[in-house]
């Protein structure tokens, strides 16, 4: 009985995948604000070109780079302490092992991304 159970688990999940990425769709930035108060979405675009590169996923290597991107776009706007701030957000918020909205490759399904 126990064995038909681990075949069970190893072969339902392996059927469910989604060959396809979903559409993309963007939160803007997350769970932090699009911007500042007196510029509502200043580093909007900045959020939004990151979400598109969570949304594809990737390599480790791609992660990273899309997270420096992130940050060199936010300081470009004026805001270099926010860019690290964001920065370390995403470096621990972002990881594709958390079944998050933001995660990275979060366009597939979990762990596939």
């Amino acid at each position: 009985m126990l064995k038909i159970i681990l075949i069970l688990l190893v072969l339902l999940p392996s059927g469910s995948l989604a060959s396809e990425i979903e559409p993309f769709k963007s939160d803007g930035c997350s769970v932090f604000p699009d911007g500042t108060r007196e510029q509502h979405d200043l580093w909007l675009a900045c959020c939004t070109a990151h979400d598109y590169a969570y949304w594809q996923g990737g390599t480790y290597q791609q992660r990273l780079a899309a997270d420096k991107a992130l940050e060199a776009c936010i300081a470009k706007v004026g805001e270099p302490e926010i860019a690290r701030i964001m920065l370390a957000g995403v470096r621990a918020g972002g990881t594709p092992y958390l079944p998050t909205k933001f995660r990275w490759g979060f366009g597939w399904p979990y762990l596939r991304g």
